[in-house]
C-alpha cells in the first residue's frame, strides 16, 4: 500500500510578525489517504457532491475552499438557500465521516517559540514539518507501508521554503528519527507541491479540515479568542475519531 500525506497550513512562518494576535500561530494539517482509495472512492464521491450542489463540470471543475464555502460566495451561491444549505452540510459532514483518513495536526505557537529562542531557533516551517514527518513515519512503519507527502501551494517563496526544509529532513533527519528511517518508508526525498486548482480531493480534504483543527487545539490551550462556531464543533467531533493513534495514545494532535 502506499500512503500520500496531503498537507494544508493555517497562518504563516514570519516570526516578525508573531506579535500580531492574528498572526501568532502557525499550523500544518496532513491527512494520511491510502492512494488507491483516494481514486477508487473519494475523489468520484467528491466529484458527485460537487455536481449535485454546483453543477461543477469536468472541464471546469469546482473545487472545495473553507474560506469561500463559509460565506455562501462564488461558486457556492447556492448555499444562500437554507435548505440546500442545511442539505449540503448533512452531506459533506457525512462523507469526512465516512471516508478513510488519518489526520495529523500540529499548531505553533511563534511569539512563545521566539521569546524561548532568542538566539537560535528552529524556521517555524521547519518545526512544524518535523513533527509531521515523524509522525507520518510512524504511521508507515505500523502499516508496513511506504507514502510520499504533497502540500498545497502557497507561492514561489514558501513553497521554496517547505521544500528545502523537507530535503533537510530527509538528509539530516530529527533528533529523534535517523535519516534512514525517513528513507525506509519515504518514496521521495522531493516534496511534491500542488495548487487545489488542479482539483486535488486529498487538499481539498485538508483545506476543509485545517482551520477546524487548528482551532480545537488553540481552544483546548485556552488560546482561541472566540467560541468555536457549530460547524466548526461538528467538524472536531468527526477528526476524533480521525486523529492518528499508537497503542491507544493519541498523536495526532501537537501544540508547540
Amino acid at each position: 500500500m502506499k500512503y500520500r500525506m496531503y498537507v494544508d497550513e493555517v497562518g504563516n512562518p514570519d516570526l516578525e510578525s508573531s506579535d500580531n494576535p492574528l498572526h501568532r500561530f502557525l499550523s500544518l494539517t496532513g491527512i494520511i489517504i491510502d492512494l488507491n482509495y483516494i481514486s477508487e472512492t473519494v475523489h468520484p464521491q467528491m466529484e458527485k457532491l460537487k455536481l449535485n450542489y454546483f453543477g461543477s463540470h469536468p472541464d471546469d471543475p469546482i473545487i472545495f475552499h473553507r474560506k469561500e464555502l463559509v460565506n455562501s460566495q462564488h461558486p457556492f451561491g447556492a448555499l444562500r438557500d437554507t435548505k440546500i444549505h442545511t442539505n449540503f452540510d448533512k452531506d459533506l459532514l457525512n462523507f469526512l465521516r465516512n471516508w478513510e483518513y488519518t489526520v495529523i495536526s500540529v499548531c505553533l505557537d511563534k511569539k512563545v517559540h521566539k521569546e524561548t529562542y532568542q538566539v537560535w531557533r528552529y524556521n517555524p516551517y521547519h518545526y512544524c514539518l518535523a513533527l509531521l514527518l515523524e509522525r507520518f513515519t510512524f504511521f508507515l512503519e505500523q502499516h508496513t507501508a511506504m507514502g510520499d507527502v504533497m502540500a498545497e501551494s502557497r507561492g514561489g517563496k514558501e513553497d521554496k521554503q517547505l521544500k528545502a526544509s523537507f530535503l533537510k529532513l530527509w538528509e539530516e533527519g530529527t533528533e529523534y528519527i535517523l535519516p534512514e528511517r525517513f528513507h525506509s518508508v519515504l518514496t521521495s526525498k522531493q516534496l511534491k507541491v500542488k495548487s487545489k486548482s488542479n482539483n486535488i480531493s486529498g487538499l481539498q480534504i485538508a483545506d476543509l479540515i485545517a482551520h477546524p483543527s487548528r482551532n480545537e487545539i488553540l481552544n483546548e490551550n485556552n488560546l482561541l479568542d472566540r467560541p468555536l462556531a457549530p460547524f466548526t464543533k461538528k467538524i472536531i467531533e468527526i477528526l476524533q475519531g480521525k486523529y492518528y493513534q499508537n497503542n491507544g495514545r493519541i498523536f495526532g494532535k501537537k501544540f508547540i
